[in-house]
């Protein structure tokens, strides 16, 4: 038997308490709209973070992987898949980090997930910022391949120069998911922190990006 839900709708319990106060199922719950013929929209919710695991998984599933779920058809799916478009457009426009300083780290890795995670071939960024740690540009300065990305030091100086930037942050993708940084990584962060360490440059962390998953150089005291 369908399970009853009693508690208060997730729309009203938004406008009571904001977005955050809203569990990932409840947030879903809103999205889906409607459930299907004898499963509840939160029925249907819980099913689906159930059967992918997390937010991020489901909305970056690829469609065949809705067929067995009762329920998710094409207009569904439309709607996980235009979701998941909007939330990347949100995060990689052009003032998301704008003034944002090194210190909101959660937004700078929420805009790193959603620029990077889903990309099929390595791509390198830079995040230069001001004396202030207040982003100046955030640029995605070499593309690779499934597994390798070609990265030169000098050219980030250049641009930093270029830039007047005090700092910078390095950040990558790995396509297939792991974010455990290679021996090149490992490399290239400490070539390019000698190479800014002679313009008083401060190279203040290199991020790695998985899928859900993100290993950062600072927090493991490897700068």
């Amino acid at each position: 038997m369908e399970k009853q839900w009693q508690s208060v709708p997730p729309r009203e319990k938004l406008l009571q308490g904001g977005a955050g106060a809203l569990t990932d199922i409840e947030l879903l719950a809103i999205f889906l709209r409607t459930g299907v013929e004898g499963v509840h929209v939160m029925s249907l919710a819980t099913q689906l973070l159930d059967e992918f695991g997390s937010l991020y998984h489901l909305l970056t599933a690829e469609r065949k992987a809705f067929r067995h779920i009762k329920g998710v058809g094409t207009a569904k799916y439309a709607q996980l898949n235009a979701i998941a478009e909007l939330a990347r457009r949100f995060f990689t426009c052009n003032d998301a980090l704008d003034h944002h300083s090194v210190t909101s780290s959660s937004d700078l890795l929420h805009y790193l997930h959603s620029t990077l995670a889903h990309r099929e071939r390595e791509i390198f960024m830079v995040i230069f910022f001001d004396n202030q740690h207040r982003v100046i540009e955030a640029s995605e300065m070499f593309a690779g391949t499934f597994n390798s990305v070609e990265v030169h030091p000098r050219e980030i100086v250049r641009d930093a120069l270029r830039l007047n930037a005090a700092a910078l942050i390095l950040a990558h993708n790995h396509p297939s998911g792991v974010s455990r940084p290679s021996p090149a990584d490992r490399d290239v962060t400490q070539q390019v922190v000698t190479a800014c360490q002679l313009f008083n440059i401060r190279v203040l962390d290199h991020m790695v990006i998985g899928r859900g998953e993100y290993i950062s150089f600072a927090e493991k005291g490897w700068l």
